[in-house]
């Protein structure tokens, strides 16, 4: 079973966006260095792994509102992204942003269900001399 790892929140203003979401809730909330993202700690996190202590809890990131990803994404953990979006669209979904790496993290890709909605798919890279990793590594949080 596909698990929900990462949550997204697109911003207009991603300074005042993180003022918001700090004050609201005390969420960390950190730039990543060469790129328009923000990493979002919602939960304490291994110091080793990055991973959430708590089972089940997620940490997700912020991002610039533009073209299609223009609400809140959830993203959902995949053996194999490519064969992920084969079904989504043969069930009629369809691709909104094909797939993409994030070097020595691992791949990701957004699509649109069949109700319109934007979702995002994720799946970790393979270890050094292993096998890649995806579903059901379920605490496994994008860049927590």
């Amino acid at each position: 079973m596909a698990g929900i790892v990462h949550f997204e929140i697109p911003a207009d203003d991603q300074g005042r966006a993180t003022t918001f979401y700090q004050s609201a809730f005390d969420w960390t909330i950190n730039a990543m260095p060469d790129m328009d993202y923000n990493v979002v700690t919602t939960t304490p996190t291994d110091e080793k792994t990055g991973m959430p202590k708590t089972p089940g809890a997620i940490n997700g990131g912020m991002f610039a509102r533009e073209g299609d990803l223009k609400t809140p994404i959830i993203t959902v953990d995949v053996e194999d992204i490519d064969a992920a979006l084969a079904q989504i669209e043969s069930l009629g979904g369809s691709v909104v942003k094909p797939k993409d790496a994030i070097p020595g993290m691992g791949y990701y890709a957004y699509f649109r269900d069949t109700e319109g909605n934007v979702l995002g798919l994720w799946q970790n890279a393979a270890p050094e001399g292993g096998a890649q990793t995806g579903a059901g590594t379920a605490a496994n949080d994008i860049g927590a």
